[in-house]
């Protein structure tokens, strides 16, 4: 299984509102502490805006905070959001699926169930869970490092 680098951006998007709270963040201070690009990033937030996890705020003093309270925006709930739609395989989409196993093939369903305990455990962890009692991520992506220039890190571990 492979996060996608939309959901990978999402998340490191969510911790940074997190550890921000107390101020209204931008786009580029993510982009510069996530080491993310400006250009995915705009299509991440505009999707976690259109879901309720982001406030956006246009015009002078703008930018972005948490639509919602960390506790309440779970890991799993996020995946979901922005892998909406995207099948995990093939066989999980029946408009697209060309497989002539269809019908028989059991890896379908031991793919259903692994899926089921991947998002449940998912589920149980919240957005506060990821920042909470982290100092090293604090430090990582506070406002006044993304504001002086440090070195962008990766927040969420690459997919391999």
């Amino acid at each position: 299984m492979r996060v996608t680098t939309k959901t990978n951006i999402a998340v490191r998007t969510l911790m940074f509102c997190a550890v921000n709270a107390d101020h209204t963040v931008r786009k580029a201070q993510i982009a510069e502490a996530c080491n993310a690009s400006e250009n995915h990033l705009a299509q991440v937030i505009n999707l976690l805006a259109q879901k309720g996890y982001l406030i956006t705020k246009r015009g002078r003093g703008g930018g972005l905070e948490l639509g919602r309270e960390p506790e309440q925006i779970t890991v799993g709930q996020v995946f979901r959001d922005i892998e909406e739609g995207a099948p995990f395989a093939e066989c999980f989409n029946p408009n697209s699926n060309t497989c002539p196993l269809i019908d028989c093939c059991k890896l379908k369903t031991a793919f259903e169930r692994a899926l089921e305990v991947f998002f449940a455990e998912l589920d149980e962890v919240s957005l506060l869970d990821l920042v909470m009692d982290n100092r090293q991520l604090e430090s990582l992506l506070s406002m006044t490092n993304a504001m002086t220039g440090h070195a962008p890190v990766d927040c969420v571990a690459p997919a391999s």
